[in-house]
């Protein structure tokens, strides 16, 4: 069995409709027990929990401090590659986009390194576009041994791969993927990947199955808010979370909240999500799992980013470069997206502490694996 097996059982329509019936009373009632379900969830992302968000708050504060401590993990991406054979309308990597392409070299990849290695990090993120040919397997499997021994850990954000290809990559020393169902509105999601390997929804799907029975030790998963109702696509998030936990429970889980930005080409979201939205999921999927890593990206302002530390985050990025060489070699790539905090490390480091959290520069020590 693999989810796909679940996501058949549930309709978005009903799902919708159920969500957005909830009453206050009913949000009440779940925000009354000790243990939160999947079945509650749909009330905590429901409208009618607005008025009880400040206590959805504090209650996500002391869970998350009582599993994380005063801890706030920082990372950084690093992209290869902005190459890519698909066709995605809300990327600014899409084929059909005329700019330049760059994919590193050795020497620029170790020239990033040292960049990243100055600013404390010990544990970094690979992402590329989607082009099997330039940036497939033996690219990052080699990337990934060019550059194990500066990290405790490497996570990576690629295309998806069949399961004896992650096998390899685990082997070579890769520690964790994040891969983004983007929607699970399969009809949606056709419409903004026409063309490419990524146009499989289900190949797609299947994907953190894949990477659980390759024996990857941390899957990141998630939607990108903005192509369809971000409550219906949470709680779609939240049943496979709980399927992979139940499946692959020797595995741990990030979860992140990535809407829409800015980029060449650009699409309008077609369901705005606002901070109040953000900060309701935030809570509801700490309310529901104590230990899943929740994490935020540069994507978000300043302002919202500071705020948020309180909320339920373990993680969140910093002075992040989203063009291949963005920090050291500095080529004429486009970036993926633009991003919206553009403080430097030491900046949010110092605005962590600010808050009483001590800064964790790497995830777990492979020493320990």
């Amino acid at each position: 069995m693999s989810f796909k097996t679940i996501f058949k059982q549930y309709d978005w329509n009903t799902l919708e409709k159920e969500i957005y019936e909830v009453t206050t009373a009913e949000v009440a009632q779940v925000l009354q027990k000790e243990k939160i379900a999947l079945e509650d969830f749909k009330a905590l992302i429901s409208p009618a929990a607005k008025p009880f968000l400040e206590q959805m708050a504090q209650r996500s504060n002391q869970l998350t401090k009582k599993r994380f401590g005063n801890t706030i993990q920082m990372y950084i991406p690093m992209y290869l590659s902005n190459e890519c054979q698909n066709i995605c309308t809300y990327c600014g990597f899409s084929m059909t986009n005329k700019i330049p392409r760059k994919t590193l070299t050795d020497a620029e990849i170790l020239k990033e390194v040292a960049k990243i290695k100055s600013l404390g990090y010990d544990h970094i993120l690979l992402v590329t576009g989607e082009a099997n040919k330039t940036v497939g397997v033996s690219y990052i499997k080699h990337a990934i041994e060019l550059i194990k021994n500066n990290f405790s850990n490497i996570s990576m954000e690629v295309q998806p791969l069949d399961q004896e290809e992650y096998e390899a990559l685990v082997a070579a020393g890769l520690y964790a993927v994040l891969v983004y169902q983007e929607t699970y509105h399969e009809a949606t999601y056709k419409v903004h990947h026409p063309k490419g390997k990524k146009s499989n929804f289900q190949y797609r799907l299947d994907t953190p199955d894949r990477l659980g029975k390759a024996g990857i030790h941390k899957i990141g998963i998630g939607a990108l808010f903005g192509l369809e109702d971000w409550r219906v696509d949470s709680f779609y998030t939240a049943l496979h979370l709980r399927y992979l936990q139940k499946t692959y429970w020797k595995t741990k889980y990030s979860i992140s909240f990535p809407r829409l930005r800015p980029f060449e080409g650009d699409v309008a979201p077609k369901v705005e999500m606002t901070d109040s939205d953000l900060v309701q999921l935030i809570c509801a999927y700490r309310l529901l799992d104590e230990d899943v890593e929740l994490s935020m990206s540069t994507r978000e302002s300043e302002k919202f980013r500071d705020h948020i530390i309180h909320l339920g985050i373990t993680s969140i990025s910093a002075e992040s470069k989203t063009n291949p060489g963005g920090y050291s070699v500095a080529p004429q790539s486009l970036e993926q997206f633009e991003i919206s905090d553009e403080r430097s490390t030491a900046e949010i480091k110092a605005m962590i502490q600010s808050q009483g959290y001590e800064v964790v520069f790497k995830d777990w020590d492979k020493a320990y694996s």
